[in-house]
C-alpha cells in the first residue's frame, strides 16, 4: 500500500483512468461488433452507417494509445473490405 500522498493520489487517477480506458474500448469493441454482424446478416445499409463510426472509435483508441495504431490499422482495413464485400 502506499504511504505518501503522492502515491495515494497516483493510485486514485490510475484507477479512474483504468474505468474510462475500459469504457472507451468497450465502446470501441461494441461498435465493431455491430459491423460485423451486419456484415454476416448481409444488411449492406446497415453496414455502411455503422462503419465510419467504427473506424473514428479505432483512430481515437490509437491516438490515445489504447491499441496500437497498427492494430487499428488492420482492424479497419478488415471491417472495409468486409463492407466493400457485400457490394
Amino acid at each position: 500500500m502506499a504511504h505518501s500522498r503522492t502515491a495515494k493520489k497516483a493510485i486514485r487517477q490510475n484507477e479512474r483512468r483504468r474505468i474510462h480506458n475500459k469504457a472507451a474500448l468497450s465502446t470501441m469493441r461494441t461498435q465493431i461488433k455491430k459491423v460485423r454482424t451486419a456484415v454476416a446478416a448481409g444488411d449492406t445499409a446497415e453496414a455502411v452507417a455503422e462503419l465510419p463510426l467504427a473506424q473514428k472509435l479505432l483512430d481515437k483508441a490509437a491516438k490515445t494509445n489504447r491499441i496500437h495504431a497498427n492494430q487499428a490499422a488492420r482492424v479497419k482495413s478488415k471491417l472495409s473490405k468486409a463492407v466493400q464485400g457485400l457490394s
